[in-house]
């Protein structure tokens, strides 16, 4: 065997590391498979790699000797430790210049941290988020690659040739500096928790608002797949609504209440308290996570805390089914502006330069949170590059002035019937806040500034921090004005 054949090295032969070498070698190129457990690497290329160009490699230096260069290798590894571990087997033996990639779903900071680290001994990395799941690693996922900027131009042809297309466009894109690429996908995840509750909101209130059987709210579903919340969430609602088990019953009945979660929801809600953005709807949906996990809790609870009765619904039937679609599309359109206000206040801070008309399109295909309405965001920062609010948009603006009515009629419904409906109604207040004038929080200061002299402004003389004696004896000395 010639040295210096492959392409690009992949190691972790998981599902998503399997299909992704697949998906390479479908578009012509080589792939050296490698894996911590080599028994696996026999495996795969007798098994799923049969009869492909993909070849084995038997240790890490076989490996390397095997690439081209500059080498690119590439890890679809357990996010952590794991990933600074094989880093450290494989500098040794690689040459300036060579290209490592991380795959998996690594915190940001991580990246940024390996980024700098490598870049100072020669090295170039890159930190991409690749979503989709494992047909999308096999067909084409949505990826999100950011790191240093130099490397880009050796990995582009083989990541926009695998990835998901929405038209002719490749839903890949150099997004930024340093952790950009996995501060991208975290947020695309944080989104994907919003997108699910809400779903889950809807069908909650269609099954004991409305008391519609699975296969009615599956055609609901199927229906609002045709209009504007065309999407793939939705899409799988609706089969997931019509499946039945081996006994011709519905499945979903079936399966326990308590939802799992592997972090990045929960990540995009630090990262918001962190750069003090009110990602308020995503925050809600891992908290939604979170109390589903306490099922044996709610079960007592049930028992000795009592809400009211849902009452018989006496309405329009289909014009409230056209309600919780409008409230879903609304409270959506809150939670797409929250995470792009997420990505510009990180950006800002950071020094990246992100575009997220650019962001939009990586996600308008093969990605979990794909949909039609990416393609309305795109047009918003196509059109305003600069928009600070997604709500701004003359589209947006237009869409959720029209749901307005709606939404407010199924919070309305939702919390007299004593159905929780978190995103929604976290996504209503925080529409009604953004949109007003003026806030509370004149009385927040002044209560900060009676008990802990914290100071505060007053609207004649703006910039100017003032404190007052409020009890006559508290004494003129305040604290120190700084933001957390």
């Amino acid at each position: 065997m010639s040295q210096e054949k492959a392409d690009i090295a992949l190691i972790g032969l998981a599902v998503m590391g399997q299909n992704l070498i697949l998906n390479m070698n479908d578009h012509g190129f080589i792939v050296c498979a490698f894996n911590r457990t080599v028994s696996k690497v026999t495996h795969f290329l007798e098994n799923e790699a049969k009869g492909t160009k993909v070849i084995g490699a038997t240790s890490l230096e076989d490996m390397v000797s095997k690439l081209k260069k500059p080498r690119r290798v590439m890890l679809l590894v357990k996010a952590g430790q794991a990933v600074d571990d094989f880093i450290n087997k494989l500098v040794p033996l690689l040459e300036k210049g060579d290209i490592i990639i991380d795959g998996g779903n690594s915190e940001y900071q991580d990246t940024t941290r390996r980024c700098k680290e490598l870049e100072s001994k020669g090295f170039l990395y890159i930190g991409t988020g690749v979503s989709g799941g494992e047909d999308g690693a096999r067909y084409g996922p949505s990826m999100m690659p950011g790191g240093s900027d130099a490397a880009w131009p050796y990995v582009r042809n083989i990541f926009q040739a695998i990835c998901a297309k929405s038209g002719d466009e490749p839903c890949c894109d150099w997004v930024g500096q340093e952790g950009a690429g996995h501060f991208v996908k975290m947020v695309h995840n944080g989104i994907e928790y919003g997108d699910m509750q809400l779903i889950c909101e809807a069908y909650h209130i269609m099954k004991d608002v409305l008391h519609l059987t699975p296969t009615e709210m599956a055609q609901v579903f199927d229906d609002w797949n045709k209009e504007e919340l065309e999407s793939y969430l939705i899409e799988i609602t609706r089969d997931i609504l019509r499946y039945k088990d081996k006994s011709d019953e519905f499945l979903l009945e079936k399966i326990k209440d308590t939802a799992g979660q592997k972090g990045t929801g929960k990540w995009t809600a630090i990262a918001a308290l962190q750069y003090g953005t009110p990602v308020t709807l995503i925050g809600e949906a891992v908290f939604a996570r979170c109390l589903s996990a306490l099922q044996s809790e709610r079960i007592e609870a049930s028992k000795h805390i009592k809400g009211p009765e849902i009452p018989k619904f006496t309405g329009d039937q289909k014009q409230f089914i056209k309600d919780i679609k409008l409230a879903l599309y609304a409270s959506k359109i809150v939670s797409y502006a929250q995470g792009f206000m997420l990505m510009r206040e990180a950006a800002k801070e950071l020094g990246w330069k992100l575009n997220y008309g650019s962001i939009a399109l990586m996600w308008r295909g093969g990605c979990i949170i794909r949909s039609v309405f990416l393609g309305n965001i795109k047009d918003a920062f196509k059109k305003n590059p600069e928009l600070s609010n997604l709500l701004l948009d003359d589209f947006f603006k237009g869409a959720i002035s029209k749901c307005q009515e709606s939404w407010r009629r199924v919070v309305g419904t939702a919390v007299s019937s004593g159905i929780p409906t978190p995103a929604f109604s976290s996504a209503l207040a925080f529409f009604d806040g953004y949109r007003s004038k003026r806030l509370p929080a004149n009385l927040l200061q002044a209560q900060r500034d009676y008990f802990g002299a914290h100071t505060y402004e007053l609207l004649s003389n703006p910039g100017n921090f003032v404190h007052t004696n409020w009890t006559g004896h508290g004494g003129q000395v305040s604290s120190t004005t700084y933001q957390a």
